[in-house]
């Protein structure tokens, strides 16, 4: 596994688009984040607004990024027929897909922990300007969302990774994350029903797993915040398993 994991490494580091979606990913969350906190006001002591929520919102447009790199690392193999090349140097389908799960995730893992504790920082100076207490990770709702925001990015790239495996066209595999992710959502909105609408936007991957970033009124959501992100981790298992199925079943071309 060490030579899988050496070798899926070696491959993504080197490719000329990981660095620049990662800093974007970053550079996203945190500035749309403080730019959401700075609108924010608290007249009176009335805070209505999740100050925490908003202050980590950017992760809905950083997400397409790490979605992006997650294809990158599966599909730029299949399109340049490289993939042939690491099947044969290491014939254990399973763990060619563990490996890059692995470093996909990691990678995200890092680049989201930055992400948020920047976004966290900038909340805690921009807040009390708008009559809203400092942001603490010492506080449990906060320190919850933070590290679920962390999570959610690196189950985006898990789900990115085995959609991009069953798919193996980098276009088509793009398309269907980001349709999944963003589309599924409105489906929703458009059913009246209040009990479909609730089911519907509990099963949606994105608004799922987003739950977990709710730190007011978090009894009126349709899902608790970790069961929310527990629903993004089940889209991405089942991702990662047809995934591997496929890869197991086809050639490599």
């Amino acid at each position: 596994m060490n030579r899988a994991l050496h070798a899926e490494w070696t491959k993504l580091r080197t490719v000329a688009g990981t660095g620049p979606l990662l800093l974007l990913a970053v550079v996203l969350t945190v500035a749309m984040g403080a730019a959401l906190a700075a609108t924010l006001t608290c007249p009176w002591g009335r805070c209505a607004q999740d100050s925490v929520k908003l202050t980590f919102s950017g992760l809905p447009v950083s997400q397409a990024c790490v979605a992006l790199l997650a294809v990158l690392a599966v599909g730029g193999e299949y399109g340049t027929g490289m993939i042939g090349t690491t099947l044969t140097a290491i014939p254990r389908r399973g763990r060619v897909l563990a490996a890059k799960a692995a470093v996909v995730a990691g990678l995200t893992a890092v680049a989201g922990t930055v992400a948020v504790l920047a976004s966290a920082l900038a909340g805690r100076l921009i807040l009390p300007g708008r009559g809203y207490p400092a942001l603490s990770l010492a506080d449990g709702p906060t320190l919850r969302a933070a590290a679920g925001s962390v999570l959610y990015l690196a189950l985006v790239a898990l789900l990115g990774v085995g959609i991009a495996m069953a798919v193996r066209d980098p276009a088509a595999s793009i398309a269907a994350v980001l349709g999944l992710l963003y589309l599924f959502p409105l489906l929703a909105h458009m059913v009246s029903d209040p009990g479909w609408h609730r089911v519907l936007w509990s099963l949606a991957p994105m608004n799922a797993g987003l739950a977990v970033q709710t730190t007011v009124n978090v009894a009126s959501l349709p899902i608790p915040p970790w069961a929310g992100l527990g629903v993004l981790a089940a889209w991405s298992a089942a991702a990662l398993l047809a995934g591997g199925l496929l890869l197991r079943a086809r050639d490599a071309s």
